[in-house]
């Protein structure tokens, strides 16, 4: 009887292997990121217009790549929700990258949002695991505790905190993802010595 290693082991051997042979890159993006990050938490408004302006141009783009494959397909069913759509994402850029301290207020209302559903949703999912009696639900009410916290300061410092919230939230994420990426970079470079 051959022991023959399963398709799960043979993906999990190669990727093993691509991260042992590729840490270095790994191990570069994650300084970038957590440097880019650590500036972007040291100067949150300049940041804030980055992200607002950056969104600006990917809705912009698409506006314009959608419009055009929309024109070219007039007689598609569903032209005019298309063209809508394209029509919108043309106009969001096009106030994004005119204006991004306004689209930075915008930003700032959905981040508000997403805060209050996320915590929200934790804490009913910490409550969940609770009434199940698993250990970790402690910290899971925490976290949801800690969302309407972000929230509510952000909500109670508009408009003042459109101008630093998306800035600061996407350095900390930068900090965070470069350092879990250096860990998993070092990680890899002694995986398989």
């Amino acid at each position: 009887m051959s022991m023959e290693p399963s398709p799960a082991e043979k993906l999990e051997q190669v990727l093993k292997h691509s991260l042992h042979d590729h840490w270095r890159a790994f191990l570069i993006e994650g300084i970038v990121l957590v440097v880019l990050g650590a500036a972007a938490i040291l100067v949150p408004p300049l940041a804030t217009l980055a992200v607002a302006i950056f969104l600006g141009w990917i809705f912009l783009i698409g506006g314009v790549v959608g419009l055009v494959s929309t024109l070219s397909m007039r007689q598609a069913p569903g032209f005019w929700w298309s063209l809508l759509s394209a029509l919108v994402a043309l106009a969001a850029g096009l106030v994004l990258v005119a204006a991004p301290a306004s689209g930075a207020v915008s930003l700032t209302l959905v981040a508000i949002a997403f805060f209050i559903i996320e915590g929200v949703a934790t804490i009913l999912f910490a409550l969940d695991h609770r009434r199940a009696l698993s250990g970790r639900w402690g910290w899971m009410m925490l976290s949801g505790i800690v969302d309407l916290f972000l929230a509510a300061i952000i909500l109670l410092g508009l408009p003042g905190t459109a101008a630093w919230a998306i800035g600061l939230l996407v350095g900390i994420n930068m900090v965070f993802g470069g350092t879990a990426l250096i860990g998993m970079a070092l990680h890899a470079r002694r995986a398989l010595d």
